[in-house]
């Protein structure tokens, strides 16, 4: 699509987002900063009152002053009614219930904008598909958000950046126009898979890099972990159907690099808890909000054992979760569990397995002959 064909949203644009926590909000606030009349839906009356009138949100980001252009209610609703976007920013475990409770109220033509980080524990469903199957809507309608979006640095107007993904890159180009400002700027894609599980899976390397915060490791072991992390991240993604390079973007590296050094990630300090000696109960018991990471554990596990994909550094994090490994023992084999060397790369060992060097040319000429001559194309 060209420049001059990329849909304008109206200068006036109303929108909804569904949650008044740290990253509704601050979303909202992205929003409102973009020329959007925003209203919030908050659960608690007093909070949705306090939004309006004090232009604050105290609880989840205290010192920060919203814009004029965003109100709130307590009633789902009067929050829905005339909005162009709907963005839903509700723990990934109740958002199933949310949206029958949406879905009467859901006007004919309204995007759906997912900015939530997780996966559904009974299904395994990814936030978008729990949207589609619910609200029984077409993809293109739907779209997510992700990318290196810590909620207080942004509310603060430190300068970043998100990826916006649809189906519909025409979907996912409005979206976008409307979550950009002057410290606030969204690229686009249609690899809703990648940006959806780069999104999820860094939340649980982050978790890892947490423990063996909290145990004592250094920079060594961390980095270890985050590079190692971001070969299962994308072995995840593409077994599923999504591009590697997705997971080398903002939605990928960009979120884990943020989440995992930054003391301000839920997923890092409830990992830091852990490491400390805190059991999990107790973790969950401390968080003043949901960390994402902690949910999504098993069930991507169960995806990636559907798929055959090793993920050594995810199943150390579940031993940590379940009780059953001490934190301290978990650093020294986080990256893997054989002790046979192994290529760096996920297809070295297949094609050391192969005939090494020797092979790999020969492997080239034959996946040219099979492609007419030409050379193979690229992901």
């Amino acid at each position: 699509m060209s420049p001059r064909n990329v849909p304008q949203p109206p200068a006036a644009t109303r929108v909804a987002v569904l949650g008044a926590g740290s990253w509704g909000t601050t979303f909202g606030k992205i929003l409102a900063d973009g020329g959007s009349d925003v209203v919030m839906w908050a659960r608690r009356p007093e909070l949705a009152r306090e939004i309006t009138e004090a232009k604050r949100n105290s609880d989840y980001l205290p010192g920060i002053n919203l814009p004029m252009r965003m109100t709130a209610t307590a009633s789902m609703v009067d929050a829905v009614r005339g909005a162009s976007v709907v963005f839903l920013s509700v723990p990934s475990q109740s958002l199933r219930d949310n949206l029958i409770a949406l879905r009467p109220h859901l006007e004919d033509g309204t995007l759906v904008v997912s900015l939530m980080k997780g996966v559904e524990r009974r299904s395994g469903s990814r936030m978008s598909e729990v949207i589609r199957e619910t609200l029984d809507i077409d993809p293109s309608r739907i779209a997510v958000a992700s990318g290196p979006n810590l909620a207080l640095e942004i509310a603060r107007e430190q300068p970043t950046a998100a990826v916006i993904s649809s189906e519909s890159l025409e979907t996912a180009q409005t979206v976008a126009l409307l979550a950009r400002n002057r410290y606030f700027r969204s690229f686009v894609n249609t690899d809703v898979i990648g940006t959806e599980f780069g999104g999820v899976l860094k939340n649980l390397i982050a978790v890892a890099i947490g423990i063996v915060d909290g145990v004592g490791y250094g920079e060594n072991t961390k980095a270890s972990i985050i590079t190692r992390g971001l070969v299962e991240m994308t072995d995840f993604a593409v077994a599923h159907g999504a591009q590697p390079e997705t997971l080398s973007g903002l939605a990928g590296l960009g979120d884990l690099i943020a989440t995992c050094q930054s003391p301000l990630s839920r997923n890092n300090t409830a990992g830091r808890l852990l490491g400390q000696g805190y059991q999990f109960d107790d973790v969950v018991k401390q968080m003043q909000q949901t960390a994402e990471g902690l949910a999504s554990v098993a069930p991507v596990l169960e995806l990636a054992k559907a798929k055959g994909v090793a993920m050594p550094i995810v199943e150390q994090v579940k031993q940590v979760l379940d009780g059953t490994l001490d934190p301290k023992d978990i650093a020294p084999h986080l990256t893997t569990d054989d002790d046979e060397p192994q290529g760096e790369r996920s297809n070295d060992d297949a094609q050391d397995r192969s005939g090494g060097a020797l092979w790999r040319p020969f492997k080239r000429a034959l996946d040219q002959l099979r492609n007419g001559g030409r050379r193979p194309r690229r992901d």
